[in-house]
C-alpha cells in the first residue's frame, strides 16, 4: 500500500519526472527527494507564471489509464488501484490556474477568483520513506477574498527552474496545508492535449 508522504516520489512512481529531471536538471536524485539543505534556493512566481490545465479530468474520462496500467507494471498496485489513489490525489473543482506577475486566477466553473501573493519562503517535509520535498509557499497580499491566504508549490524541484508540471495545495491556514498529503491537485500547461499529457507522463 502507499503510504502518507509516498505521492510525491514513489506511489506517484515519478518515472517520468526522474527522466525530465535527469534530462533538465543533471540530478534525478533531487527529483526523487534526495538532496542536502544547502542545494535549496528561493523560488519567485515566474517559475510557474503560465496557463495551467488540471489533469483530473483526464483521469475520470479514461484518458489516464494506459498511465496507470503502466505504473501498475512495475509498481506495487493495480492499475485499478494507482486510479483509485490518483482520483483522491488529482481530485479538483479548480478546473485552470493562470499565473501571471504576483496575480493567481483559479477557475471553478468558469468563474474566476484572483489574488495576488508573495513569497513566504519556503518549507521540507520528510516522508515516511526517508526522502525529502520542498513546498515553495506564497500569502495572499490582495485580491478576491475567496481566493485562498496560501498557495503551496511542489514540482519536485528545490531551486529556481520552469515548472513543466506541478502540484499545488492551498488553504487559510499556512501549517494545515502544510499537513496535506493525500490531496495534490496537479496541473500541466493548458497548450497540451491530452495525447500529449499522456506522452508526458509515459515518457521515461
Amino acid at each position: 500500500m502507499v503510504h502518507e508522504g509516498e505521492h510525491d516520489h514513489e506511489g506517484h512512481d515519478h518515472a517520468h519526472d526522474d527522466h525530465a529531471h535527469a534530462h533538465d536538471h543533471g540530478d534525478p536524485q533531487i527529483a526523487k527527494g534526495y538532496f542536502e539543505d544547502s542545494q535549496i534556493a528561493d523560488r519567485t512566481l515566474s517559475d510557474w507564471e503560465g496557463d495551467w490545465q488540471s489533469v483530473y479530468p483526464y483521469l475520470q474520462d479514461g484518458t489516464l489509464d494506459p498511465v496507470m496500467e503502466h505504473k501498475a507494471e512495475t509498481g506495487s498496485m493495480t492499475a485499478e488501484e494507482y486510479k483509485a489513489y490518483y482520483d483522491t490525489g488529482y481530485k479538483t473543482d479548480v478546473g485552470r490556474i493562470t499565473i501571471k506577475g504576483d496575480t493567481v486566477t483559479f477557475y471553478r466553473d468558469g468563474e474566476a477568483v484572483e489574488g495576488h501573493y508573495e513569497s513566504d519562503g519556503y518549507e521540507i517535509l520528510t516522508y515516511a520513506k526517508g526522502n525529502r520535498g520542498v513546498r515553495f509557499i506564497f500569502e495572499k497580499t490582495g485580491g478576491d477574498a475567496a481566493a485562498p491566504q496560501f498557495i503551496q508549490f511542489s514540482d519536485h524541484r528545490i531551486a529556481p527552474a520552469d515548472a513543466d508540471h506541478y502540484h499545488l495545495y492551498w488553504g487559510d491556514d499556512r501549517a494545515a496545508v502544510l499537513e496535506e498529503l493525500t490531496n495534490w491537485p496537479t496541473y500541466y500547461p493548458s497548450s497540451l492535449n491530452a495525447d500529449q499529457i499522456v506522452d508526458e507522463m509515459l515518457a521515461h
